[in-house]
């Protein structure tokens, strides 16, 4: 009966006739549609499809009361589009939250909204996130947290739970970037006061985790990859390991989507799926494929055919959450079996993480250009990659320092 639409956002008011009331009727609901994502938003009447059907052109005074009531609430929603669309912002999450569908709700409720719209949007990690994040708050608080609730006080007995929980300060401050993100967007549409924000300069400060920046030396790399048990296992994940290495310390999550048809004129091209959604230029990747690649994929991968896969771990059937699972499974077998390799090398703790940054450091340290290194990274800017690298380069200190007792030679 009402339609409306613009900048690729369409409202409609429609009679929800898939189960009915008690009573026999049906709510009629305002639906809207983004990027094929429908949403209903109920507006508190009933009707009988026999009644819808008579609406448009009614004389009905019962049913013309009902048509104002339906014309209000649809122009109500209309307005919240139109002004979302105007500021280029619109969500799903942000359009709940200007109808007023958030007021009372709870620091809960706000994770509940984002975890929604995320699994809609199909940013499966990001939902995980938040949804790990909302979990820890539900362990540790018994009730609802209003946002009120979220002071400096409780922040800090958060953060004293995730700690005593054996939680890392990564994650400890993962949680904690979740949660400010979440109130930033309560005190920006204002469902929480300024006065009541926790976090910042003199309040409630993130402590940052630094993360563990393990980098191999080339000879180690050597070591690993002439390594051999005679199993077939250690061989194949030693394998996948080293392919990760060389095709610029690819992620997981990139690599198994990775096809034959992203292979041109001798170059793996792809772009990373972390930064796909968020960064504002498609940043793609090219890789070399080296002698050495070829030959693992001769060994363990598909048949060369631009349809297929270059390694056999998807179907190309998968659901996100399907494809989220094998990229965290396969993680961890790969991670496992080199922990392995590690501990009988002498070498210690091998994990992809270990080959992301041994292929970013040995590069540093071969003197590659370091805007190179950015880009074979995917990085969006060059501050990303200098932090990435630090903290690499104790080998290096340690020569440097033994210069400073060096009297033996000159300077």
């Amino acid at each position: 009966m009402y339609k409306y639409a613009k900048d690729g956002v369409s409202l409609s008011s429609v009679l929800d006739t898939r189960r009915a009331k008690k009573n026999g009727l049906f709510p009629v609901k305002i639906q809207v549609v983004y990027k094929r994502i429908q949403r209903y938003y109920p507006t508190g009447k009933e009707l009988s499809p026999d009644e819808w059907s008579r609406m448009p052109r009614t004389r009905n005074r019962r049913l013309l009361e009902l048509r104002a009531d339906l014309d209000s609430s649809f122009d109500r929603i209309k307005r919240q589009v139109q002004e979302l669309l105007a500021q280029g912002e619109f969500s799903f999450e942000r359009l709940n939250q200007l109808l007023g569908r958030c007021r009372g709700e709870t620091l809960n409720t706000l994770f509940g909204h984002r975890i929604d719209t995320l699994r809609a949007e199909q940013r499966i990690g990001t939902m995980l996130w938040y949804d790990n994040t909302l979990r820890s708050i539900q362990r540790f608080a018994s009730r609802p947290v209003s946002l009120e609730e979220v002071t400096v006080p409780w922040l800090q007995r958060y953060t004293k739970f995730l700690r005593a929980d054996h939680k890392s300060v990564t994650t400890v401050s993962m949680y904690l970037r979740a949660i400010r993100a979440i109130l930033n967007q309560a005190r920006k549409t204002g469902l929480l006061r300024d006065t009541h924000y926790p976090f910042g300069k003199g309040k409630f400060e993130i402590q940052e985790g630094e993360g563990r920046k393990i980098a191999l030396t080339l000879r180690q790399i050597e070591q690993i990859v002439r390594y051999s048990d005679g199993n077939r296992q250690t061989a194949y994940y030693r394998d996948l390991w080293f392919f990760i290495y060389l095709c610029n310390g690819i992620n997981v999550a990139d690599l198994i989507r990775l096809k034959y048809a992203d292979i041109l004129d001798g170059e793996i091209r792809f772009v990373r799926q972390k930064t796909e959604r968020t960064a504002h230029k498609r940043r793609e990747i090219r890789a070399i494929l080296t002698p050495e690649m070829q030959a693992i994929l001769e060994r363990w991968g598909n048949p060369p055919s631009a349809e297929n896969y270059l390694f056999p771990f998807l179907s190309g059937r998968e659901t996100p959450i399907e494809l989220k699972i094998k990229t965290q499974n396969l993680t961890r077998r790969i991670n496992r079996h080199m922990n392995t390799l590690g501990q009988r090398l002498g070498i210690g703790k091998i994990s992809t993480y270990t080959a992301r940054h041994s292929f970013a450091t040995i590069l540093k340290r071969s003197g590659a250009n370091l805007v190179y290194i950015s880009e074979s990274l995917g990085h969006s800017d060059l501050k990303t990659t200098t932090c990435y690298l630090a903290g690499f380069e104790r080998e290096e200190r340690e020569r440097n320092a033994r210069l400073l007792t060096a009297f033996d030679h000159e300077v």
